[in-house]
């Protein structure tokens, strides 16, 4: 064989395994490439569950606060609502409307009237007695000023 050949069988030789290394650094590149994809699609599915996680669970939290706060808007009114009941009974009180409280009225006559049992003529009557009190008080508080 001649020398000629030798070299370029050996400079073929040389650049098919140059060919070879750089096909297999690139195979090792983008492996690599492809790794750290599904390592960074692995992490972005673990953050976005961990997200929903931690939003149902302030969505839970803030579902029992408001239901929390409804209970209590409840039971400031139920209070608001009592303390007016107080109010009126005291007003009733100071117009004299409520002497029959006072005095002891036995409690079937009381039963009847909150039942609403009592004849129409007997409410009439106590229309105008409630009207006839509120103009004395009022006559009063005229007089007094």
């Amino acid at each position: 064989m001649s020398t000629g050949l030798i070299i370029a069988i050996v400079v073929v030789a040389i650049i098919v395994i140059a060919v070879l290394l750089l096909a297999a650094s690139r195979g090792r590149r983008l492996a690599a490439e492809r790794r750290r994809q599904r390592m960074l699609q692995t992490r972005r599915e673990q953050a976005a569950t961990e997200h929903r996680e931690a939003a149902e669970t302030r969505s839970g939290r803030a579902e029992e606060a408001e239901h929390r706060a409804r209970v209590a808007n409840a039971l400031a009114e139920r209070e608001r609502a009592e303390a007016q009941l107080h109010e009126e009974t005291a007003r009733a009180h100071e117009l004299g409307l409520a002497d029959d409280q006072l005095m002891g009225e036995d409690t079937a006559a009381r039963g009847q009237t909150a039942r609403g049992d009592v004849p129409e003529r007997d409410v009439v009557a106590e229309r105008d007695d409630v009207a006839e009190r509120d103009e004395v008080t009022a006559r009063r508080e005229r007089t007094n000023r």
